[in-house]
């Protein structure tokens, strides 16, 4: 299991984040070695305090409109390693080691997986793409 790092944010810094009319404010999930972007959800202030105390990421969902922590159910934990925000504090960003199969409800890796147009030159994300190399993959140095 990852260590888990808390991440003390100040005052100033939490009172730098806009949440929308909802109370949410967008939280972008990125991998940590490979730089994929996972996923995109929203958090509320309680569970962005959660986030940041526990080194896991925790959600609103919306449709559910209850907390969720991501991977209690799936086993596809994130553990956080660096916490952002951003220049107008309406988005934030967390930088995070992501455990089992992936960040995407779908069984995919990252929740973009879908490009518009043709995937080829993309430089996509599609399928798999963006998942790091298993160790067996892995050069040794």
């Amino acid at each position: 299991m990852p260590v888990v790092v808390p991440i003390e944010a100040t005052a100033d810094q939490l009172a730098q984040v806009k949440y929308n009319a909802d109370g949410l404010v967008a939280a972008i999930v990125q991998e940590h070695r490979s730089g994929a972007v996972l996923m995109m959800a929203w958090m509320n202030a309680e569970t962005l305090a959660e986030t940041l105390e526990t080194g896991r990421t925790v959600f609103w969902s919306r449709s559910r409109q209850e907390r969720w922590r991501k991977g209690d159910s799936s086993g596809d934990r994130q553990w956080v390693k660096a916490a952002y925000y951003d220049c107008d504090g309406d988005a934030l960003l967390f930088v995070v080691e992501q455990e089992g199969a992936g960040a995407c409800h779908t069984g995919e890796w990252s929740c973009f997986f879908r490009p518009f147009g043709s995937a080829s030159g993309s430089g996509g994300y599609a399928g798999s793409a963006g998942r790091p190399p298993a160790a067996s993959e892995a050069g040794s140095g």
